[in-house]
């Protein structure tokens, strides 16, 4: 074997798979077909959920630091979201893609690990043992597993000819990064009599303190091929149509045309090879929840590869990661599905889809359902089937919890001090320690385990194989 596990795609699934598999001790090799990282901001945000798992890792203090990244808490359907009803102790915050992406470069950078470049695959082909890669520079890379994080059009997926079932694209619009002047600096989703519509959402600020934002335009006759260049009068055309001249552009960063494709692979394993991120699901970008879904994805999955790799992974515990991240995936596609029709994404000026945007407009202003929305996009309602009472759920950050999954270990939490000889038996893959509330928690920061004493050591065989 040339490495454990083979990462094609350097986005920030990729990116993330690395850094858990750095941390699970196993070795891992990041390819990607571009000769050099993206400068185009495909997401602009960074959940609760997500910030969580980072903050687990070390990560997100340190990310948070690079630069001025505003606390938000989301939208739904261009509907701001008010900021104190997010259940969550890490509000949303306002992070560029690439800001991400160079922060994890240099951050595994400094560990030693590179994502080779210029690395376009061309084969694939598995065995009972691993997985061998070709690529058309000729390289050839054999592995234990292969994570696909090569994006919407993933080549990985491609050559397993793994069934993609969903909506093709039909229409577009045009995101850009850009500085504008007379925007205010607050989100908005705005439409004219015609039905064109601009979205804008704040990005922070560039290196020079100027106030960068996220400019959306669709509407009628303004869906053109996803190829056809995108020019500066273009986005003007779309600004005075809907502002007249209130808001101008100054500067455009970046630009690119998104459909409203929604697809999602059936099966996210096949054999050793694991498809995460866009490779595994694609929708609207609304709320940066691909990005999000995909970095979690990663998570879930790494500790689980990890743990195959080590030799002490349970019969089914790779096959966890389809059961529990397939369902996630399939919720995002559904909320954004409805956002897209409750903020018109067509720009029809359908009175009943208006109808039902006004009536949700005020629905949306009831604290209870501003919570429930906060906690589908910030992915803290994420619950996964397990066995046991109230397990499945991320748990709390309590008791320096964020501190002790640093390792990528288990961790127990036995107050009274009454598991230790079971405990022992499982010792180089859990952490004990004697304080806070009875519970088992994986390295993913998932519970698996909580109270119920004849049922720990079930628990702990479940997530973490025979004992020593």
């Amino acid at each position: 074997m040339d490495t454990d596990v083979l990462i094609v795609g350097a986005g920030p699934t990729g990116l993330m798979m690395a850094e858990e598999l750095r941390v699970a001790g196993v070795s891992a090799v990041l390819v990607d077909k571009l000769p050099q990282r993206s400068d185009l901001s495909r997401a602009g945000g960074v959940q609760s959920r997500t910030l969580a798992a980072l903050d687990q890792r070390g990560l997100m203090e340190p990310l948070l630091a690079r630069g001025d990244f505003p606390k938000s808490a989301g939208h739904f359907a261009g509907i701001q979201l008010p900021l104190d009803n997010v259940g969550d102790r890490l509000p949303w915050r306002s992070v560029p893609q690439v800001d991400i992406e160079a922060f994890f470069e240099d951050h595994l950078a400094a560990h030693g690990i590179r994502a080779r470049r210029d690395h376009e695959l061309v084969d694939l082909a598995q065995d009972g043992d691993g997985v061998t890669t070709a690529f058309a520079n000729g390289t050839t890379i054999r592995s234990r597993y292969v994570v696909a994080a090569d994006g919407a059009h993933s080549k990985v997926r491609s050559l397993l000819r793994a069934d993609f079932p969903g909506r093709p694209g039909i229409k577009t619009v045009i995101a850009a990064d850009v500085r504008l002047a007379g925007a205010g600096g607050e989100m908005s989703h705005t439409w004219s009599d015609d039905g064109t519509w601009v979205a804008l959402f704040p990005l922070g600020t560039d290196p020079q303190g100027r106030p960068l934002t996220r400019l959306v335009v669709g509407g009628p006759g303004r869906s053109v091929p996803r190829d056809t260049p995108i020019t500066e009068e273009e986005l003007r055309d779309g600004l005075r149509t809907v502002f007249d001249d209130r808001v101008q552009l100054l500067e455009l960063r970046y630009s690119r045309r998104i459909t409203n494709a929604a697809r999602q692979a059936a099966q996210y394993r096949h054999g050793r090879v694991f498809l995460a991120g866009d490779a595994a699901h694609v929708h609207l970008p609304l709320g940066a929840q691909g990005m999000n879904t995909g970095i979690q994805d990663a998570v879930n999955l790494g500790w689980k590869l990890g743990a195959a790799v080590h030799g002490w992974a349970p019969p089914r515990l790779l096959d966890t990661y389809h059961d529990e991240r397939h369902p996630v995936g399939a919720a995002v596609l559904r909320n954004v599905q409805a956002q897209s029709l409750i903020m018109d994404w067509l720009g029809t000026r359908d009175p009943d889809v208006m109808a039902t945007r006004s009536l949700f407009q005020d629905l949306a202003q009831l604290p209870a359902v501003q919570r429930r929305l906060g906690d589908l996009l910030s992915g803290t309602a994420i619950r996964y089937e397990m066995p046991g009472v109230d397990t499945g759920h991320a748990a709390s950050d309590v008791d320096g919890l964020h501190e002790l999954l640093r390792s990528g270990r288990g961790v127990l939490f036995d107050p009274a001090d009454q598991f230790g000889k079971i405990a022992d038996l499982w010792s180089d893959r859990v952490d004990r320690v004697t304080i806070g509330t009875p519970m088992l928690v994986r390295p993913d920061g998932y519970v698996c385990w909580a109270g119920d004493p004849d049922e720990l050591e079930p628990a702990l065989g479940r997530w973490f194989g025979e004992p020593r």
